[in-house]
């Protein structure tokens, strides 16, 4: 993609900065003290040019809505949702673009507990038993993961969630489009955790 044309809305435009407006929103979450409602006049204030300071990967389980869960209004970030946070080609060119052409600073995976995509994957590598259609192309993205993890682990599921996390930020990090920006320290890609129960995101490392 071409030269970086925005600015990374209001969080500063550095990779610190949108991760810290991202946290401080999860924790007004948490804590039952959301700022940012839902509504037409947030819909009409965001209508002229979108200036996103972050884009967040995360997946299509509808227990996890990501926009509420950051506690962010219309136009703060981008959402890309799959199952299980699978990469492939348009999503990777979907970050290329809003990293390039919006000047987003910050790249968040966001995975959660009890991901139904990698208990999937998990059992079809238990029973060798891999599915038709498209859904093969999810087990066959997260099998690594759940291999590294050890499937014979009795804690597969939670590592191999874990894994298969941090597998997707190093994958984004290496992009041919996003590794000279992180590598400049204008982008910063980074994974976390979503805990059902409590609603709480966890930083993970990236080991």
């Amino acid at each position: 993609m071409g030269a970086t044309s925005g600015q990374g809305r209001q969080a500063g435009g550095t990779p610190r900065a949108a991760l810290a407006d991202l946290l401080a929103g999860n924790r007004r979450f948490v804590s039952g003290q959301p700022v940012h409602g839902h509504d037409v006049t947030a819909a009409a204030a965001a209508s002229g040019d979108q200036q996103p300071y972050a884009v967040v990967l995360g997946c299509i389980d509808s227990r996890v809505p990501l926009e509420a869960i950051f506690d962010q209004t219309f136009g703060a970030i981008c959402v890309i949702r799959t199952g299980g946070h699978v990469l492939d080609r348009a999503v990777c060119g979907s970050i290329e673009y809003v990293v390039g052409q919006l000047g987003v600073p910050l790249v968040m995976v966001l995975g959660h507990e009890r991901c139904g995509a990698v208990e999937a994957t998990v059992a079809a590598l238990r029973t060798g038993q891999r599915p038709g259609g498209s859904l093969a192309h999810l087990v066959d993205e997260i099998a690594p993961a759940v291999t590294e993890a050890g499937i014979d682990d009795p804690a597969v599921l939670p590592l191999a969630i874990r894994r298969h996390v941090r597998r997707t930020v190093r994958t984004l990090r290496a992009d041919a489009l996003l590794a000279g920006p992180v590598d400049a320290g204008r982008v910063a890609v980074v994974g976390g955790l979503y805990e059902l129960a409590t609603g709480e995101v966890a930083l993970l490392d990236p080991n």
